[in-house]
């Protein structure tokens, strides 16, 4: 027998002063009730769920695709946005679709490429304070509220990324994706890093004093390639799609 001071609510029970006066459904059809609810962890549960499934319906046939990052602050006079023209182009040239983060500077170039090619241009925008809204370039567009939903629609929707020059956000998506690789999380994923210049210093980090302490193995800066060449980076991107595991 249930003790009366033990109250279920869905699979959890509630038991002594935990045990509320209310149930479930007379607080969702009691319009006259709080409306705190919207906004607690349980509630933020079903907007994370609704994004998954956002993201899988939007991008499942998608087919081969490579995720480009580089730096919203990039202006379209600079070379690094011409270059990001040049990789959506190739890449559409090869079979692939591109995915950005949807916003300005490098992910516009690269969406524009892209788009301008004939090519399929994904855009995978996030909510944040200080940007809004997706650039005119991108074709199939989704909003995310999560930072955590839409990491894994990069990593799970395309086959490599190339990162171009960027900051914060760049580095955050390559480092993120660089420890699924060593852990063995994805297989056959590129990590290409698009110029020379603005990348050598930080390999050169990684390979001196990060290695030296014991902190990686030699292989994890291995498995970054870096490049100014357009052609080698789909050299390298075709390469691992051949070497990527086929569903049975």
């Amino acid at each position: 027998m249930t003790d009366k001071h033990e109250k279920f609510k869905g699979p959890v029970v509630m038991r002594r002063a935990q045990v509320d006066g209310t149930t479930t459904d007379q607080r969702l059809l009691d319009s006259r009730g709080p409306s705190d609810w919207v906004h607690t962890d349980p509630w933020r549960v079903m907007r994370i769920q609704a994004e998954f499934i956002e993201g899988f319906g939007a991008l499942a046939e998608l087919g081969p695709a490579i995720a480009c990052f580089g730096s919203a602050r990039t202006k379209p006079d600079d070379p690094t946005y011409a270059m990001g023209e040049e990789v959506g182009r190739k890449l559409t040239a090869a079979g692939f679709a591109v995915i950005t983060g949807g916003g300005p500077g490098s992910m516009e170039a690269v969406n524009k490429g892209a788009s301008e090619a004939g090519g399929t241009s994904v855009g995978l925008g996030i909510e944040l304070p200080f940007e809004s809204g997706l650039n005119a370039w991108v074709d199939v567009a989704i909003n995310f509220r999560y930072f955590f939903a839409r990491k894994t629609m990069f990593v799970k929707y395309s086959q490599g990324f190339v990162m171009l020059p960027g900051g914060l956000g760049t580095l955050d998506e390559l480092f993120e994706a660089l420890t699924l690789v060593q852990t063995r999380k994805v297989t056959s994923f590129p990590l290409v890093l698009l110029g020379c210049d603005y990348w050598q210093g930080m390999i050169d980090w990684l390979a001196g004093p990060v290695l030296a302490g014991g902190n990686i193995a030699a292989e994890d800066v291995e498995r970054l390639e870096v490049t100014d060449d357009l052609d080698e980076v789909l050299a390298i991107v075709e390469a691992a799609e051949h070497r990527r595991p086929r569903a049975a």
